[in-house]
């Protein structure tokens, strides 16, 4: 095998099974064929090596997990807003602009709440109901699975 071909048996294969993740919002993915098994897998973590050792995010009330229940326990919450979709989390329609919503901000259905980016995509999130915004449990930029939880309107 000369040295400038690819060490993988098959580059495109590899490269459409890890657009197939992104596209379908999984996690992983798995084929075997001809004696050739391939596996892709991501995972959205933030690595531990850029966080500064001792670092604690600025307490913010409502936002994160700080402030009540840890988002985990919020999923069965009656006022639950999740994310309708893998992608990342903007609490602005662009960066430097305000804040669609914050803690305390009134909300009609169909009101904008945050954007998901998804595939090079904005995706508006709507307010599923009326009421106040009571708990923001995402930062802005933040990496987001489908179906966690992202506020609370009650």
């Amino acid at each position: 095998m000369p040295e400038t071909a690819s060490k993988y048996p098959n580059e495109d294969l590899i490269r459409n099974l890890a657009l197939l993740l992104t596209e379908t919002g999984l996690t992983e993915i798995e084929i075997e064929e001809n004696n050739l098994r391939v596996r892709v897998a991501r995972t959205l973590s933030v690595p531990t090596h850029l966080v500064p050792s001792g670092y604690a995010p600025p307490a913010t009330a409502g936002v994160g997990p700080g402030g009540g229940a840890p988002a985990s326990n919020l999923e069965n919450h009656p006022g639950v807003v999740t994310s309708p979709m893998v992608g990342t989390a903007y609490r602005s329609p662009e960066p430097g602009a305000s804040t669609f919503v914050e803690v305390g901000s009134q909300v009609r259905e169909g009101d904008t709440l945050l954007i998901v980016e998804a595939m090079k995509t904005m995706n508006q999130i709507a307010a599923p109901r009326s009421g106040t915004v009571k708990r923001i449990l995402v930062e802005n930029g933040q990496p987001v699975e489908y179906g966690e939880p992202l506020m609370i309107i009650e």
